[in-house]
């Protein structure tokens, strides 16, 4: 099951808002999605229009947990970590304490761009996606030792997913007539909540002795997906009612909420200095459907006596242990539980660019993104040589470093008058497994074909 999962989590693509990348290329037409204050200030065009769900495509993953650490190639199969093939010393010598992996998505829909109000402007609809998975350490030793003489601290599970559609309203402006070479940008985001799940495992301790077993468990699922429903089975060892199956009939908006991008630019002699802050907001959710332990579940071998045999060692082990070994692990439908507000996933993003003064196409930039997301926040250093010998033709070059290693990045961009492609990676994929699935875990590819005139 512990490999099912993180295959399944492996093979997931993740989206940003746009590439990196392309940060510093000044033709690269999605640019005020990282910095609302970035645009193109040597642009002939005043308008564009995206090819929908084209215009920008974002596609890759992040994390610490690779496939090469979970699965293994023995005697020309491929076989999970727990294959007894593999032994625990090489099977845990790449896991660590907090294993994360990591999958979002961001696909413009529609998107279009015009001057208007003083300044530049864009709407854009986007479907926005993102999903977490943190294991800890202990998890893996567990599943590869099996029961023996140790002690595991499992707590650090954690999952967490969400959908919704955006729409978003970006404008920027020219504020040199009062500041000399400032530039500044904000983008307002109306959000359409379409699913949100939270899993937690805020307890779970086994201490597994030759004389004595003891456990505590404490989980709880936050759901909120169109009009979805756990199902429930009667249990009878624990003679309850427990979580053991979904079902729904159907989508719907399931939470509304607001956004904001805030952002400035600064041009200082050969060089421009930028800040923004993304996605300050929150989603508030209606109709969350919850399923928990109900508090600590906990068993004990002190309760019980071990040395009986026939029929009274089978009633100890129907009567007693078993019900609280299954209770350990079953959840209760507590129903809808009402409303819950979730903040967006923020992100701070800081460059300067330096204009080469021998060459002006010739630009070199440091950027800097963070995000914020709990146990899952990252962040990544980017260092880039960017070019545009002709004014239809620019590329980027760049080398990342940061929460989730070092990987190299790179952009290709073209926009004439009436039309605009451009392809790249942030983190350019490595080696893919037999099955097409990439060995790291950490690699984006973007693309988009939009149409300026």
């Amino acid at each position: 099951m512990l490999g099912a999962s993180l295959m399944a989590v492996s093979s997931a693509a993740a989206m940003a808002q746009a590439s990196y990348s392309g940060y510093f290329l000044e033709n690269y037409t999605h640019r005020y999605q990282l910095n609302p204050a970035l645009t193109d200030t040597t642009a002939t065009t005043k308008y564009f229009v995206a090819m929908p769900a084209l215009g920008n495509l974002n596609v890759g993953m992040r994390g610490n947990l690779h496939l090469n650490e979970v699965l293994y190639n023995r005697n020309g199969q491929t076989v999970l970590f727990t294959n007894p093939q593999v032994s625990a010393a090489e099977a845990l010598k790449g896991i660590g304490n907090r294993n994360k992996i990591g999958e979002s998505a961001h696909i413009d829909i529609l998107a279009a761009g015009f001057e208007a109000f003083g300044g530049k402007n864009a709407v854009t609809l986007s479907v926005v996606e993102d999903a977490n998975v943190m294991l800890p350490g202990s998890l893996f030793r567990l599943a590869k030792e099996g029961v023996s003489n140790q002690t595991y601290d499992i707590s650090d599970v954690q999952a967490n997913a969400t959908g919704y559609v955006q729409l978003q309203f970006n404008h920027q402006r020219d504020l040199g007539q009062w500041v000399p070479g400032l530039r500044a940008g904000a983008a307002f985001k109306m959000l359409f909540g379409l699913a949100n799940f939270d899993a937690y495992l805020n307890n779970a301790y086994l201490e597994l002795g030759e004389n004595q077993w003891n456990a505590v468990t404490n989980a709880v699922v936050h759901t909120n997906f169109g009009n979805m429903r756990y199902k429930t089975k009667f249990s009878e060892e624990t003679q309850q009612n427990y979580v053991n199956d979904i079902e729904f009939d159907g989508f719907g908006v399931k939470g509304f909420g607001i956004g904001f991008d805030l952002g400035a630019t600064y041009d200082w002699n050969d060089f421009q200095f930028s800040l923004a802050l993304l996605d300050l907001g929150f989603i508030s959710w209606s109709g969350t459907q919850t399923a928990s332990t109900n508090g600590d579940q906990s068993f004990n071998t002190d309760a019980f006596i071990f040395g009986v045999e026939g029929d009274d060692a089978k009633d100890e082990w129907n009567n007693s242990m078993k019900p609280a070994l299954y209770k350990l692990y079953q959840l209760h439908d507590l129903g809808n539980t009402g409303s819950r507000t979730r903040a967006l996933r923020a992100t701070l993003n800081w460059g300067v660019d330096y204009e080469f003064p021998y060459y002006r196409p010739l630009h070199f930039g440091l950027v800097n993104t963070t995000r914020f997301n709990g146990p899952f926040t990252y962040t990544d250093f980017r260092i880039s040589a960017n070019v545009r010998p002709v004014k239809c033709f620019s590329a980027s070059a760049n080398l990342a470093a940061g929460t989730y290693g070092v990987g190299f990045g790179w952009l290709a961009n073209v926009n004439i008058k009436g039309f605009n492609f451009f392809l790249g990676m942030d983190r350019t994929f490595g080696k893919l497994a037999k099955q097409g699935l990439p060995i790291n875990s950490n690699g984006e590819i973007n693309l988009g074909m939009n149409f300026p005139f």
